[in-house]
């Protein structure tokens, strides 16, 4: 089957998309397909280049717009390839719009990561383009029931929507080199929390340096990079925290099963709906971690069970998230329990050959259709 992938970014750019597109169009050539990417580029020139048996098409970049690549190479390179089954992973409107307009796959798949929540002027002029693309889909995959049943642009296609949760190797987390491990608790002190992820608004990492003040004696590393860095680590400073938080920037994939276990809990305390899924939450649910996240009516919590494999507590909340990181640090049976439970559930539900075999079946369908 020729696969034909398409987004705004794609590797060494990090983020939750980017490794869901890499991990995804990998395993999938794995098998035998024939897989492209096209994304766009850093600068103005079309760059061609095989990465893990995938052809990734990079095509040049006129401007980059409220978070959003302009390109007009992307599109005539739609134009120009004739796949089976198109998957667009969205929000990417130039994408969306573009594979709609010029397309030439046999069936379009669109992966329905979020909404589009912070560029409410572009939402407005986009919304109509969106429900367009959205009903000429031949199947849409959600990653979540909460996306589903929550975003007012899924509800009219709800016929198309098919639930895909998102995976990844999780088997690589479930272990970690003790000596690694015991090197990084004696550097980073303890009681641990361990936040991963891009540095961008709707992480919340506020809420939770705000959290860690009512946390006397508790240490919180920063796993990721982005636009906020500045600003949160301003504010650890001002909250007399800067003895109590590590910053450590972006981390090798190698050396992110050692911080995990490093940790004595994960909080991924995000605060708007563009944290549509929290692919880390997995990852430390499989190196047997218990979570603490919010509930957005998103991903989050379908990912992390409230009782199960960790705590939900209200968004925007430092009290919730400091009493949360309270019950759980003064209770090392219950925190046992909890991780235990996670990790069978980030095994058993969000493994990557899994999430692989129902992508394909979703390919399968919409095929069928022509």
């Amino acid at each position: 089957m020729k696969i034909l992938h398409v987004y705004k970014d794609y590797y060494p750019v990090l983020g939750g998309i980017e490794n869901h597109v890499r991990a995804l169009a990998e395993a999938q050539a794995r098998l035998g397909h024939q897989v492209t990417v096209l994304v766009t580029g850093p600068g103005l020139h079309t760059e061609r280049q095989e990465m893990g048996s995938v052809q990734v098409i990079k095509a040049g970049r006129l401007a980059t717009v409220a978070s959003t690549p302009l390109s007009l190479a992307l599109p005539r390179e739609l134009r120009r390839l004739q796949p089976d089954v198109v998957h667009v992973q969205s929000p990417y409107p130039v994408g969306e719009a573009a594979n709609w307009l010029v397309g030439r796959g046999r069936a379009t798949v669109v992966t329905y990561h979020s909404d589009v929540v912070r560029q409410r002027r572009m939402l407005a002029l986009y919304a109509p383009v969106l429900r367009r693309v959205l009903r000429a889909a031949h199947r849409i995959i959600v990653t979540s029931p909460q996306y589903a049943a929550t975003s007012p642009f899924l509800a009219p296609v709800a016929g198309k929507c098919r639930l895909v949760p998102l995976g990844i190797d999780a088997s690589r987390f479930v272990t970690a080199d003790p000596a690694q491990v015991a090197s990084l608790q004696a550097r980073l002190g303890g009681p641990l929390l361990l936040f991963v992820g891009r540095l961008r608004y709707y992480k919340g990492l506020q809420y939770l340096l705000h959290a860690l003040v009512d946390l006397p004696g508790v240490h919180l590393a920063v796993v990721g990079t982005g636009p906020m860095e500045a600003e949160w680590k301003a504010l650890a400073g001002s909250l007399g925290l800067a003895q109590r938080v590590a910053w450590l920037g972006d981390v090798p994939d190698a050396g992110l099963p050692a911080l995990y276990h490093a940790a004595d809990l994960f909080v991924l305390p995000a605060c708007e709906r563009s944290e549509a899924y929290g692919l880390v939450q997995v990852e430390a649910m499989a190196a047997g971690r218990p979570v603490i996240s919010t509930e957005l009516g998103t991903g989050t919590s379908f990912v992390n069970r409230h009782g199960e494999t960790g705590l939900v507590v209200p968004p925007r909340d430092p009290q919730a998230l400091a009493q949360a990181c309270r019950e759980l640090l003064a209770d090392p049976e219950r925190r046992r329990c909890l991780g235990a439970q996670a990790r069978r559930r980030a095994l058993s539900e969000f493994g990557l050959d899994r999430m692989v075999q129902r992508v394909e079946e979703v390919y399968a369908e919409a095929l069928c259709e022509q």
